[in-house]
């Protein structure tokens, strides 16, 4: 009896052990690798992988439309009960056997291997990561190339006037500064 008992307590734990790393897997963020999404993941699989979300196709007109400005084709990915999670966006407009371009972070619970994610603050980042900083006119970009990622803090957060033309240096962004976008690239 006290075999069968402890054969149980191991059973139990082993699975919960293989579900909890499945879990986080779920939600690791690698160079080529968000979730269970990957390089080679086409637009047609995503109806599968997350079949027990929701997806919301936001398709451009392509070639086809009137509209030269358009915007690219979306999926939005959201979890049950309406979380936003991800963006994805593919390489060639309205092509069902597309690969991913890039995948926006919506959800704080998608990680890095050393723990970035959309809540982390720029003294975090600048520590494991090392970017190259980038101005634009509203934002400042971090690139880290060992994901191959951008990662846009608001010149708000730095204490400049939106639509300023100031070069902003590693040594200029505050410590505290919250990211306002996270994007993986798929290239």
């Amino acid at each position: 009896m006290i075999k069968k008992n402890a054969f149980r307590a191991i059973l139990v734990v082993f699975t919960l052990v293989l579900v909890s790393c499945s879990n986080n897997d779920k939600f690791k963020i690698e160079k080529g690798k968000v979730g269970p999404l990957t390089q080679k993941t086409t637009m047609l699989e995503l109806d599968n992988i997350f079949k027990n979300d929701s997806i919301v196709k936001n398709l451009s007109e392509g070639a086809l439309g009137d509209n030269y400005f358009q915007d690219d084709d979306e999926y939005l990915i959201y979890e049950k009960g309406g979380k936003h999670l991800l963006t994805i966006m593919p390489k060639e407009q309205l092509d069902s056997t597309s690969t991913i371009k890039s995948i926006e972070i919506h959800d704080a619970r998608f990680k890095t291997t050393s723990d970035i994610h959309l809540g982390s603050t720029f003294a975090e980042i600048n520590l494991v990561n090392k970017p190259r900083v980038e101005t634009t006119l509203s934002s400042v970009t971090l690139f880290l190339d060992d994901i191959n990622a951008t990662i846009a803090i608001d010149k708000e957060e730095l204490g400049l006037k939106n639509l300023s033309p100031q070069k902003v240096t590693l040594e200029q962004i505050p410590d505290l500064a919250k990211m306002k976008s996270f994007v993986v690239w798929f290239n």
